[in-house]
């Protein structure tokens, strides 16, 4: 079966919004990557600061090859040309990175072994 990785970000009230921007931004980004089955952004509703990034594929080899293939790209773009923490240094060109929304991360692992549609 399949399995889901979600990553768990940590993002103060300020940069809520900035947070769903970029994300919303990205549209498309992972949605063509072979063995890619779903994303979900959730956004906390109360007593948490912790968003969460769900996407599910159809087995670790997919999402590794997405991680160290177009992710690892993107990620090294945004580090620029200095090397050093994303978002932090020059970009393409010159120009300056915005900060990430996230102080932190953690990405959680787990393999599907039960699902079920919705009745019809």
């Amino acid at each position: 079966m399949s399995i889901v990785k979600i990553n768990a970000l940590t993002v103060p009230a300020d940069q809520r919004e900035v947070l769903e921007q970029r994300f919303a931004a990205r549209k498309g980004f992972v949605e063509g990557a072979d063995g890619f089955e779903w994303f979900e952004l959730l956004r906390p509703l109360e007593g948490s600061d912790r968003y969460l990034v769900y996407t599910r594929w159809r087995d670790e080899e997919s999402f590794q090859a997405w991680m160290n293939g177009p992710m690892k790209e993107a990620h090294q773009r945004a580090k620029g040309d200095d090397g050093g923490a994303e978002g932090a240094g020059s970009g393409e060109g010159g120009a300056e990175q915005p900060k990430p929304a996230a102080t932190g991360s953690e990405t959680w692992s787990f393999e599907v072994v039960q699902q079920a549609p919705p009745k019809k």
